[in-house]
Formats: structure tokens, sequence, C-alpha cells
């Protein structure tokens, strides 16, 4: 992980455990916590976060990291791993279809060359690399 990212990473994780903290304060909540509370979430975290958003400005996250894991409680590391699995699934039925080509094309110059020999064998001669 690049420098950047680790930097914000400890952020994230510096301002996680503020906010169980202030979940702490906010339970038991006297008004002599406020200031605490304030200072905690609304100034000190909120601002090291902003600090490195140009650090990390160019890092692209997409949408469904957000919408179908994040929003969902879900690790947002299941992402990759369901993109890796939909990519070899992907992958089988592909495979698949190109059997069923390769198939159908082996059918097809058999058929021809029983109904059609003298037309597929000056075929053959002229695509002698294709058949």
């Amino acid at each position: 992980m690049s420098a950047p990212l680790e930097n914000l990473e400890t952020q994230l994780e510096m301002f996680i455990e503020n906010v169980r903290q202030i979940r702490i304060i906010v339970s038991d909540f006297q008004p002599q916590g406020q200031n605490v509370l304030n200072q905690k979430i609304l100034v000190t975290g909120l601002q090291e976060i902003d600090k490195l958003r140009p650090q990390v400005q160019d890092v692209y996250v997409p949408f469904e990291v957000f919408f179908d894991y994040i929003d969902q409680d879900k690790n947002p590391q299941l992402y990759t791993k369901d993109c890796v699995e939909k990519a070899l699934a992907k992958n089988e039925e592909v495979k698949g279809k190109i059997e069923s080509l390769k198939k159908f094309k082996s059918n097809l110059l058999l058929e021809l060359y029983k109904t059609f020999p003298t037309e597929m064998n000056n075929y053959r001669a002229y695509r002698k690399d294709s058949i």
C-alpha cells in the first residue's frame, strides 16, 4: 500500500476510535462533555482526514463498494473477491460458447462436404490453413 493510503487508513482508524469514544460520551452525556465532543469529531478528526484528500484524490473507488458493500455493512474487501468470481463465471460461460461454435463449425463443414464435395474440396484447397 502506498504511503498516502497508509496515512489515510491510519487517520480513518483514529477517527473510528474517536467515534467509539464519542458514543461513550454521548451515552452518559454531561454538559461539560460538549467541548470534548466538538473537538474530537467536528474539528480535529475531520480536519485531519480532509488534509489527506489531495494525496489520495486520484484513487478510484467503484460506487458498488459504497452501495453494495459499505451501506449494507459488508466488508468492502469482498468486492474484489466477488469481481474475480464473476469474471471466472463469465470466462466459463464464454469458453462454453466457444466450444459450441467449434462443434457447430465442425458439423457444418462435415455436412457441407456431404452435400457439396467438389465445392468443399475447392474451398479446402483455397483455405488450406483454416480447415
